[in-house]
């Protein structure tokens, strides 16, 4: 993949990122890096001591993804919890299952309202898929 997986794009009002994989799991995996990198500047120097399992369902890829999202900024805002190592057991348009592990976060950096769907889709590229998401921070 030639292309970075994970880029921070300049928007308006809010924070936005542009984010590539070679499949389903690979992008929901680089959208959760991804939203771990604006909280926090370094995610990969917490400790990897909490581990979540998540299980949701929607019913299409883009509301996964919002869910997805949504559930990992949740754990962020109130308790604290940076996750920066991630396993898509399984994932289709309507189904993901995933262990999540991370830690605490002595700050924040930015706080996450919310992911919104604004302009939200997810599109075939040459190397894989690509999606714009944008926070509400």
């Amino acid at each position: 993949m030639a292309e970075e997986p994970i880029e921070i794009v300049e928007h308006t009002a809010d924070w936005a990122l542009r984010v590539r994989g070679e499949d389903l799991g690979m992008l929901f995996e680089h959208a959760a890096m991804g939203m771990a990198i604006l909280l926090v500047e370094d995610p990969r120097a917490l400790p990897a001591d909490i581990e979540r399992d998540i299980e949701l369902e929607a019913y299409d890829a883009e509301s996964l993804l919002v869910g997805w999202l949504e559930e990992l900024a949740f754990w962020a805002e109130s308790e604290g919890l940076v996750f920066h190592d991630f396993e898509i057991r399984e994932i289709d348009n309507g189904c993901l299952t995933a262990t999540v592990r991370g830690g605490k976060a002595p700050v924040l950096d930015k706080h996450i309202k919310a992911v919104t769907f604004h302009n939200l889709a997810i599109t075939a590229i040459d190397s894989g898929l690509e999606v714009t998401i944008v926070f509400d921070v």
